[in-house]
């Protein structure tokens, strides 16, 4: 029989392998531990069933070196445990000579008590020093109830964004957004004229390019007073209301009394480069009681976090899950079938997953595919993620030869006819905009300096 010991300060009674950095993945509980999966390389003469624990301590309890406070009590109820070490390809008798750095899958459980409902010591502990220790990447962060519990999520998510917009379930279509372009530089007189026209054409929601904010030749509640004056003027015209997703992005707590600014001023929705302000300041503002109104996240910084295949976040964690946990109405993220940012199909759909897939009592997040999307590429994405997204484009609606309100009419007939399954060349046979923006981009964007 194993020798028990009731460590002082733990209410069970804990056996011998309680306070080991290792555990088989059916001895420990899920929903009470974040479940972290890596990819690594590392040189073949090393260990790897050695270093993984180590990393596990590292990343928990201890340090470089046993320190007398990490006692067994200690880890016991705060170690890392090392739950799978899979070699790919699997070798089992013998490694051939020209192989010189082997691949893993590891897979660590870290105590949900160790990081509570919060990003940072989330990133802390699954990513942190290890994130500088060589070819480390992590793949997914699987969150367990208890952590997932404590996260509000989206205050609007899908359901919302399409109630907000007075669609029916039943009429649903992909929402149709525009950022205003240029990105930057201009004044508000500019931007008012270019919302009206977008909005008139057919957008749902008008958005600022993430590198405008509160900028002082163009600040933030002068351009919400003046939008909001062109969604009513645009409401009246068309029976149809837009969105505009003011960029608040700024430091922090400046950031929160913009939000609020903009609520006084009449604003319906937010926009946050979450990962540039971080996480969290999104979340704050998305749990406060007192802004009632979508968020939009944008996802600038992120390839930082996820493009090395073998260092960094995967992006379905960046892009979905992260700004979803933190209440993020929708996220734009790369367009992968023709966009001008290279992103793999297979992950663009993972990503969308993240957001939209069943994750504890969260609301659905709205993937936004964007960057470089014209009315042709609007199939495509429909294909791939069906009629509950938001397609994002700014050139494509503002370089139209017959102008904005066109160059929005455009994507709203693609829009339709995707939705009916109707090509797009039969579709442009009846409307002159859609047909002269195939015309003009065909079936893929062609960016030109």
């Amino acid at each position: 029989m194993p020798n028990y010991e009731k460590f002082e300060g733990c209410e069970e009674v804990l056996g011998p392998y309680d306070a080991e950095p290792n555990a088989l993945p059916e001895g420990i509980d899920f929903e009470t531990h974040v479940i972290a999966t890596y990819y690594t390389e590392w040189p073949r003469q090393l260990d790897i069933h050695a270093l993984a624990p180590i990393l596990a301590i590292e990343q928990s309890t201890g340090t470089w070196t046993p320190v007398p406070g990490e006692t067994p009590q200690v880890r016991a109820k705060h170690v890392a445990k090392v739950i799978g070490v899979y070699e790919v390809p699997n070798y089992e008798w013998m490694i051939p000579d020209d192989v010189k750095d082997r691949k893993y899958v590891i897979q660590i459980a870290f105590p949900a008590r160790n990081i509570e409902n919060q990003i940072p010591m989330l990133l802390t502990a699954c990513v942190g020093n290890i994130s500088m220790g060589g070819k480390i990447k992590v793949l997914d962060l699987r969150i367990p109830k208890e952590l997932l519990d404590g996260f509000q999520g989206p205050k609007f998510g899908i359901d919302g964004l399409y109630e907000i917009l007075g669609i029916p379930e039943d009429k649903r279509r992909p929402l149709l957004n525009n950022m205003i372009k240029p990105c930057a530089g201009y004044p508000v007189e500019v931007g008012a004229e270019l919302f009206y026209q977008a909005a008139l054409g057919g957008c749902d929601v008008v958005k600022d390019d993430e590198l405008i904010a509160d900028m002082a030749y163009n600040r933030v509640v002068d351009r919400v007073k003046a939008y909001m004056e062109m969604e009513k003027r645009v409401y009246e015209e068309t029976g149809e209301h837009t969105l505009y997703t003011v960029n608040i992005t700024d430091r922090l707590p400046k950031m929160l009394d913009l939000a609020k600014a903009v609520i006084e001023a009449g604003g319906n929705a937010l926009m946050v480069n979450y990962l540039a302000v971080g996480p969290e300041a999104m979340r704050a503002i998305a749990e406060d009681k007192d802004i009632n109104v979508p968020i939009l996240a944008h996802m600038d910084v992120a390839g930082a976090y996820y493009m090395s295949p073998e260092y960094g976040i995967s992006s379905p964690i960046v892009l979905g899950k992260i700004p979803r946990l933190c209440g993020a109405d929708f996220v734009v993220f790369p367009f992968a079938l023709g966009g001008k940012a290279p992103y793999l199909p297979e992950r663009f759909r993972q990503t969308a997953r993240c957001m939209t897939y069943p994750f504890g009592n969260l609301k659905r997040t709205m993937p936004m595919p964007s960057g470089g999307i014209t009315p042709a590429n609007v199939p495509d994405a429909v294909r791939e993620l069906g009629k509950e997204i938001m397609i994002g484009s700014g050139g494509g609606i503002h370089a139209h030869p017959k102008g904005p309100v066109a160059g929005a009419k455009a994507f709203r007939q693609a829009i339709d006819a995707a939705v009916k399954g109707i090509p797009l060349e039969e579709a442009a046979k009846e409307h002159e905009e859609l047909a002269i923006s195939l015309g003009l981009w065909g079936k893929k964007t062609e960016f030109k300096i």
